[in-house]
């Protein structure tokens, strides 16, 4: 005999209740920000540090897309994350989403995301279902990034491109969902504060932009 779970059955933080809410809550149609370079982002660097944001930042930032995937392990849901060659000139060693910047033969934010994804770290597209869009989040450091929240498919498996990627790992959705363990930090250099939201987990420093984009992903699906 087959029985089916409500929604309200649905173990907390597996990858149905992950799947289940995703897709209530989120849709695959590009949003305003993403469409309309002139559109101000509702998340981005500038929330927190407001003096970052000029008039026309938006306007002129690269159009980029990333992909969250969304891993089921032991009955419980995991964030697949990469951690940045060592060797790259910007961001070395940092932890990341798979992703990067919309080329011109990206059919769009998704197409890109997917591409980038099997290029880093050799997630292969077949492996992979499309949930919905988080907010667009605007860097200060000049880029539109659109996220893809996407539910990943066993089996499957990972070739690192190692001039890129140093390393792929996952960390469980309850520990990133959990907002106590989300923390606001801050940096000063050559006289200029930056504040930033942080989520240490382990050895691993989630901060900067990818803990923006997972404090966005926990406020759309569980806050």
């Amino acid at each position: 005999m087959t029985t089916h779970q409500t929604p309200n059955q649905i173990a907390p933080f597996s990858a149905a209740d992950v799947r289940t809410r995703a897709l209530a809550r989120l849709s695959l149609d590009l949003p305003a920000s993403a469409t309309d370079p002139g559109h101000k982002p509702h998340r981005g660097d500038h929330i927190l540090n407001p003096d970052l944001y000029t008039e026309g930042l938006a306007a002129k930032a690269t159009p980029a897309a990333v992909l969250i995937p969304i891993v089921a392990r032991g009955g419980q849901a995991h964030v697949l994350l990469t951690r940045r060659s060592l060797t790259l000139r910007r961001h070395a060693g940092q932890v990341a989403f798979p992703g990067g910047r919309i080329d011109p033969e990206d059919s769009g934010p998704a197409d890109a995301a997917l591409r980038e994804a099997e290029e880093e770290i050799g997630l292969a597209r077949a492996h992979v279902t499309p949930l919905g869009f988080l907010d667009t989040y605007l860097t200060h450091s000049g880029f539109r990034i659109l996220p893809l929240v996407a539910e990943v498919h066993f089996p499957f498996e990972l070739t690192i491109n190692h001039a890129e990627v140093e390393e792929a790992f996952e960390v469980p959705m309850h520990f990133l969902m959990d907002a106590t363990n989300h923390a606001q930090e801050s940096r000063t250099r050559e006289g200029v504060t930056r504040h930033f939201h942080a989520m240490p987990y382990g050895e691993k420093n989630i901060w900067g932009v990818t803990a923006g984009i997972i404090r966005n992903l926990h406020e759309r699906l569980y806050a």
